[in-house]
């Protein structure tokens, strides 16, 4: 499975249900990765979308434990069991975790490949994702050259998780 994310040097990822900065370049990769895949997230990420409507596209999985959670277009899944039965009819290299924080920290360690957009520039924020610099089963494998969106300086980075087979 995987994890993809934007985090600022902070590794912060959101503010008040929303991302901290909208760079085209990241979006537009984000949407190329992650089309015709699935993706996983919570109930506070599909709201935070446009008219709270699930990415086109794509297979949207949303874990709520509210069991009344049944928005159109989605999947809801009501606990991690019920979330590992159903991504079992997936290929697991075709699954991108895309948050928000809680969820990113309950499946972390299943995940064996992060993509994390690294923005220099710390902002405000009350979402973080997991610093994977301080975790020793996380290393980087790959790092783009510096990105720029006006006076911003953004990197793209590949972690793999060594624990994960």
């Amino acid at each position: 499975m995987n994890l993809i994310a934007a985090v600022d040097k902070n590794w912060a990822i959101g503010m008040n249900n929303k991302l901290l900065v909208h760079i085209s370049d990241d979006l537009k990769r984000f949407r190329r990765m992650t089309i015709g895949k699935v993706v996983v997230m919570g109930r506070k990420t599909l709201e935070s979308f446009p008219g709270g409507q699930p990415l086109k596209d794509r297979i949207n999985i949303v874990l709520s434990k509210d069991v009344t959670y049944q928005p159109e277009g989605v999947i809801a899944v009501h606990s991690m069991e019920e979330l590992t039965g159903e991504l079992q009819n997936y290929k697991s290299e075709d699954v991108y975790v895309i948050g928000g924080e809680s969820i990113y920290r309950q499946l972390l360690e299943q995940c064996d490949t992060a993509y994390i957009t690294k923005i220099d520039y710390a902002y405000q924020a009350d979402a973080w994702f997991p610093n994977l610099d301080q975790m020793d089963a996380w290393q980087i494998v790959e790092e783009s050259e510096e990105q720029t969106y006006f006076d911003l300086e953004y990197y793209f980075v590949t972690y793999r998780n060594h624990s994960v087979n």
